[in-house]
């Protein structure tokens, strides 16, 4: 794990694998860290991709900045420490609010998305009446903390099968949902409540792009998915059976097995 300042804010990450290979930026969702992605990371870096997992300020290891934190902080926390690295450009994928900061990058520093992997994310500004909830959600989690939140979405983080099914992967789940700072899961919900709309973004998508989307998310449907692909024509979609919002870390393999023949068709040249 490795260590930068950005605002005052200490942000953790890991950079693994050659420094010559390929640049992948994963982002992990709400309320997660960058552990969650250790399935994928280890499977980039047998390929002989670099793989950056940063814990997003509020999450993780990473410094808590309280109150609100827009998605453009945390595209902008990206881009600041793809130049600690000195990262020019890179393949920027996320899953759920990650997926939307990757959008956001997008939207902010497009000459550095190599191509974008999208998982289990949706294009839309916030509704009104989601903006409530999210608000509604953040009072709650400073006043009682994460547990409780934790054991009531476990369900729908993961299909609901898999809660059973797959008891490691639902206790590093919850693990990490509790683990997490209340004040900074709050100013995410805060700033994610004021998303812009991203579909004028993915518009002007022209970089090799991968849709990816549990069969069973119960978040983000595979409508949500296919709407995401309207706006890419040229996007690869791919439906993970098994899977709920984290397929990544539901079925590993099969999500990992799309991500690199997507890499390896992509031919990107960085």
């Amino acid at each position: 794990m490795s260590r930068m300042t950005v605002d005052d804010a200490a942000l953790h990450y890991d950079d693994l694998g050659p420094a010559d290979g390929i640049p992948v930026v994963l982002v992990h969702g709400h309320p997660f860290n960058r552990t969650l992605w250790a399935p994928q990371a280890q499977a980039l870096v047998a390929a002989g991709h670099r793989v950056i997992t940063p814990d997003l300020r509020g999450y993780g290891d990473s410094g808590v900045t309280p109150g609100t934190v827009f998605l453009s902080v945390f595209a902008d926390d990206l881009a600041a420490l793809l130049d600690h690295l000195g990262v020019d450009g890179a393949v920027i994928g996320g899953v759920s609010m990650g997926g939307q900061i990757a959008m956001e990058f997008r939207r902010r520093h497009p000459r550095r998305v190599r191509a974008l992997v999208l998982s289990d994310t949706s294009a839309p500004a916030e509704t009104d009446e989601g903006k409530a909830f999210r608000n509604r959600l953040a009072d709650r989690l400073l006043a009682e903390g994460m547990s409780g939140y934790a054991d009531e979405v476990i369900d729908k983080m993961l299909a609901p099968y898999n809660v059973t099914a797959l008891p490691e992967v639902a206790a590093h789940v919850l693990g990490m949902m509790r683990a997490t700072d209340p004040r900074g899961a709050a100013a995410a919900l805060r700033g994610r409540a004021e998303r812009p709309d991203y579909r004028a973004t993915l518009d002007a998508v022209d970089v090799p792009t991968l849709i990816v989307v549990g069969a069973d998310d119960a978040y983000t449907p595979v409508t949500d998915a296919e709407r995401l692909r309207r706006h890419v024509p040229h996007a690869t979609l791919s439906v993970v059976d098994g899977a709920g919002h984290l397929p990544g870390a539901e079925q590993p393999e099969r999500f990992n097995a799309v991500l690199l023949d997507f890499l390896r068709e992509a031919r990107l040249g960085l």
